[in-house]
């Protein structure tokens, strides 16, 4: 028995960490020697020695181990007892274990992760003053020092100085101190909050030589599984540059060669080590900008000798980057090493994590349901493959659907904080009631992703009243992960919501829509008649509140409903700033018209799931919206759909019995469960894990579209004799899947982007053919089927990684002229034609006046304290926001009309928000109402002086911007009217 007053006293941490190494290696607790060794050590050097010896292969004793790593930290000379365990590489994430052993090894090592490494390593006590900082600070400092060496722009001193500066001016001082000599103004985080309240986001460029220049942190406003689990903190964003390549293969050879470096060796951040861990692949975007790239790179942190880092619990440490992995799922049992990162990559899905115990909830799997042919036999396509009715869809227990926010899209809760106050105008009153009818019921239909014990499924889950409470059933075709029965990680269990079947927006026809409903038998004239519909709507936004109203709600995301809010609280549409806004989202809904995106009534767009109850036939859906179930004759497109015979035309059938199941959830579209094949499948290889269908009740289109034979494939590339992760040892899989990324990163595939230009010339020569060209025709259709397979092919290449080629035969030489490429011709069609009226009236001129301000406001002169205060201020919001503009086109995302404001202008915005409400919103702001007010009369005043002063209306919006809210409420107290509550989404999707 170990006398009292011989036990030492360790930190907690220290503690910790021995209790983590015996349990690991099975080894006894080391005696008060050894722990007397460590309590000299202190804490820090402990937790490093400790750290080190739990990724070492075995342990004889750990005692031992202890005394002799305590002797070399002190620098004592030691010579290596046969009994120390050498430290092994098998662990490492470029290591050498049995070939196809892709288990843990009870004695593993992570020794290697500390190996020598060039990558943003830096002097001891240039990292040990960093981890004396938060993380973002630290990395604040690291990114202000650009592509300079920290020990060469800063003292050690000089960065611990940085402990005691306010948060609200540490910023400013690691500006001043290296900032301003290391990094252009453009890249400073000028308005960095070290309280924001959503995730950071840490990145980091890597130059053709190897060099590591950080950046950020960057703020979003959603989080990734992977982020949830480890912390915004332990997970950077790498970008591998190509721009001293410039393409040539030489050089590329030459970057890559260094990138596979950095791969093997890890990426210092201070005392921290992140290593390559999953890359996302966006498939389909690169194809539109060539320029870019869209493939995204993630390291993780996997090893740390900071002492704040020690002393927290952190799933990775200690584990190898297949450990790694495993505690988000097992993704070594997949068939082939091509989809492994495609199967992983689920962990960087945006999401809302639903609140669900697992201990309590139970995770069914149920059967899929097959095709079926007329003989009652399972029908497979050409590859044996199976093919299903069910095909990535399950059910969810009404319970824990009703704790999924009601409105989810892409991650991001929708209705958060979207109940405004606007002008009581009795029109909305009914509106009000209609959102408010349905407010308890929660979504019928949940796209998911689910990571359950080393399993990881995705699809939807649909609300099932009659499951028991706490269930979730999924389909084997919703599983992509299966479970290691033999592996013992614990595992990141979690539900993430992506997004959820919400009220359909407005509806709008496409290019291909378009050219598919022509080609089938719909007029010209009636698209004809759309356009100047359209056209004449977005001439009377300055004369029509209801017009107006509309396009400032559809485009409400680019300004955050900005001009909506304004129009609702009453004011005059030839208010200065508010008719310059409606100006600009005029000419953004030509610019859509102009590509045939054409507003069309009747139509909506809805997720799709499979019938649960198996009543509906085969020709039959069942369409559930805001009054319910439709009934009647429905036409059914699934974008991207190519193929003539893409639309279908089905009848929509009142489910009595599916009440029982779904209650009174709303927004979805049931495909039937009988036939020889899919519904979804027959429209463009649809399935219903998330995928959206377009659906219409148009008379005019349901009167005059004959529909084609739907599409098969017939031109399929066949994929390889393919490999399993299994196949490899951990070294050879790590550089396979690194070299997967660089393939990928530098050597895209604009494959899809060119047979679709091919097609969509193809089809535009296909109009304007008469009978009298029957030959070339088929000869056009044939070509166009090719090409669809081809086009449908390269989609999937991210997963199947076959390599898609477009014989040259097929490739398009000239393009109509509504494309704007260069070797063009005038197309006739009526896409050319659409193209064309709208180009005509583009650069109209909208009327335009002087600035002057609104009576209510003008009539008095806030405090002289305000506006000498906010003077000031404006002037430094003015030379912000300019340096923050100088980097928009880079910022600007062209591929989203809603990301129409760089970050770093909305960061701006933010800060002078703050100044003004002592909070993010007027909403949330603790200040007394009239000081706002004051204040905000102060802005206005002074934006509006400006404004007349350079004749420009567009300077008054740092008034509307900053407080814009405030002054809405100031108004409409002012015009003595009673605001109401109401839902933007629910005035925006009635209007519209």
């Amino acid at each position: 028995m170990v006398d009292p007053a011989e036990q030492i006293d360790l930190p907690g941490s220290v503690e910790r960490m021995l209790t983590t190494i015996c349990e690991r290696h099975s080894v006894p607790s080391p005696n008060i020697g050894a722990k007397r060794e460590l309590a000299s050590l202190g804490e820090e050097a402990s937790l490093a020695i400790l750290n080190d010896i739990l990724g070492s292969k075995q342990i004889r004793s750990l005692s031992g181990f202890i005394f002799y790593m305590a002797k070399r930290a002190r620098g004592e000379s030691v010579s290596s007892p046969a009994s120390r365990p050498s430290p092994s590489k098998s662990g490492s994430p470029f290591s050498a274990s049995s070939p196809g052993d892709m288990r843990p090894q009870t004695s593993r090592a992570v020794t290697s992760l500390w190996r020598a490494s060039t990558s943003g390593r830096l002097p001891d006590s240039y990292s040990l003053a960093l981890a004396e900082l938060e993380f973002k600070k630290s990395f604040l400092v690291l990114s202000y020092a650009g592509r300079k060496r920290l020990e060469d722009v800063i003292k050690v001193d000089d960065i611990l100085k940085f402990k005691d500066s306010p948060k609200a001016r540490f910023e400013s001082d690691v500006w001043q101190s290296i900032g301003q000599d290391c990094i252009e103004e453009k890249d400073r985080r000028k308005n960095f909050d070290l309280d924001h309240e959503g995730a950071f986001l840490y990145r980091c460029l890597v130059d053709s030589e190897g060099n590591c220049v950080f950046k950020g942190p960057y703020y979003d406003k959603r989080r990734t599984h992977l982020q949830k689990v480890l912390g915004d903190d332990n997970v950077l964003l790498v970008k591998f540059s190509e721009e001293e390549a410039n393409g040539k293969s030489s050089a590329i050879s030459s970057c890559t060669s260094i990138y596979n470096k950095i791969a093997e060796e890890g990426i210092w951040v201070g005392r921290r080590k992140y290593h390559f861990f999953v890359f996302k692949d966006g498939g389909e975007e690169k194809n539109k900008d060539p320029t870019s790239s869209c493939i995204k790179c993630y390291f993780v942190c996997m090893a740390s000798n900071a002492l704040l880092d020690l002393k927290k619990p952190y799933p990775l440490f200690g584990k190898s980057i297949h450990e790694a992995r495993c505690v988000f799922m097992h993704v070594h049992t997949v068939q082939s090493l091509v989809v492994y990162m495609k199967r992983f990559s689920l962990i960087l899905s945006k999401t809302i994590k639903l609140d669900v115990d697992f201990a309590s909830v139970d995770v069914q799997m149920i059967r899929d349901e097959p095709c079926l042919d007329e003989n009652g036999c399972a029908v497979h396509d050409e590859d044996g493959k199976l093919l299903l009715h069910t095909d990535g869809t399950g059910f969810l227990s009404e319970d824990l659907a009703l704790k999924c926010p009601s409105t989810v899209l892409r991650g991001m809760c929708q209705n958060h904080g979207e109940i405004k106050e606007t002008l009581g105008l009795t029109e909305l009153e009914q509106i009000i009631k209609e959102s408010e009818s349905h407010i308890d019921e929660p979504p019928l239909l949940m796209q998911v992703r689910l990571f359950h014990n080393g399993i990881a499924a995705k699809g939807t889950l649909l609300v099932n009243k009659q499951l028991p409470s706490k269930t979730i059933q999924i389909r084997p075709s919703m599983v992509k992960v299966n479970k290691d029965p033999e592996l013992q990680i614990p595992s990141a269990n979690s539900l993430e919501i992506v997004s959820t079947s919400n009220r359909p927006s407005k509806a709008f026809l496409s290019r291909s829509l378009i050219a598919h409903f022509n080609y089938g038998g719909v007029p010209k004239e009636y698209f004809m008649e759309l356009l100047m519909n359209a056209l004449e709507d977005a001439r009377n936004v300055h004369s029509s509140k209801r017009a107006a109203l509309s396009v400032a709600l559809y485009y409400g995301d680019m300004d955050d409903f900005l001009a909506a809010r304004m129009i609702l609280c009453g004011m005059p549409l030839e208010e200065p700033y508010l008719q310059r806004r409606l100006s600009v989202l005029a000419k953004e809904e030509k610019k859509g018209l102009k590509g045939g995106r054409l507003p069309i009534g009747d139509c909506f767009n809805v997720m799709g799931t499979a019938d649960p109850t198996g009543i509906l036939k085969r020709d039959e859906v069942c369409v559930i919206l805001d009054n319910g179930q439709i009934s009647g004759k429905v036409l059914v497109y699934r974008h991207p759909g190519l193929h003539l015979g893409d639309i279908h035309i089905l009848t929509a059938t009142y489910v009595k019995e599916l009440e029982n199941i779904v209650g009174n959830s709303k927004y979805a579209i049931f495909f039937p469960t009988k036939g020889s094949r899919s519904l979804a499948d027959e429209m463009a290889g649809g399935d219903f894990d998330g995928d959206m269908f377009w659906v219409s009740r148009n008379p005019k289109l349901l009167d005059n579209f004959k529909p084609s034979e739907p599409w098969k494939c017939t031109y399929s590339a066949k994929n390889t004799c393919l490999r399993k992760p299994t196949d490899f040892t951990h070294e050879q899989l790590e550089r396979e899947l690194f070299q997967q990324f660089l393939s990928i990163r530098f050597q895209p595939s604009y494959a899809a982007g060119i047979a679709s230009d091919s097609w969509l010339s193809f089809m535009d020569r296909l109009l304007v053919l008469g009978d009298e060209c029957a030959e070339e025709k088929e000869c056009l259709k044939k070509k166009m089927l090719q090409l669809i397979d081809i086009y449908y092919d390269a989609l999937d290449a991210p997963k199947t990684r076959i390599e898609v080629k477009i014989p040259n035969e097929l490739k398009a030489l000239k393009f109509p002229h509504f494309m704007e490429k260069t070797n063009s011709h005038t197309s006739t069609s009526i896409l050319g034609l659409i193209y064309d009226k709208v180009d005509l009236l583009q650069n109209e001129d909208f009327p335009s006046s002087e600035v002057w301000k609104l009576p209510c406001f003008d009539v008095e002169v806030p405090p002289t304290c305000c506006l000498v205060r906010w003077d000031i201020l404006y002037r430094q919001y003015r030379s912000d926001m300019s340096n923050a503009l100088k980097d928009k086109h880079n910022s600007w995302s062209l591929k989203k009309k809603q990301s129409s404001k760089c970050e770093s202008a909305d960061e701006v915005i933010d800060k002078f928000k703050k100044e003004l409400y002592h909070a993010p919103e007027f909403g949330l702001s603790k200040r007394n109402e009239e000081e706002i007010f004051n204040d905000a009369l102060a802005i206005y005043h002074l934006a509006y002086d400006y404004a007349k002063q350079v004749n420009e209306a567009g300077r008054c919006s740092f008034a509307w911007k900053i407080a814009g809210q405030a002054l809405c409420k100031l108004y409409l107290k002012r015009q003595k009217d009673e605001p109401i509550m109401c839902s933007k989404s629910v005035i925006r999707e009635v209007l519209n």
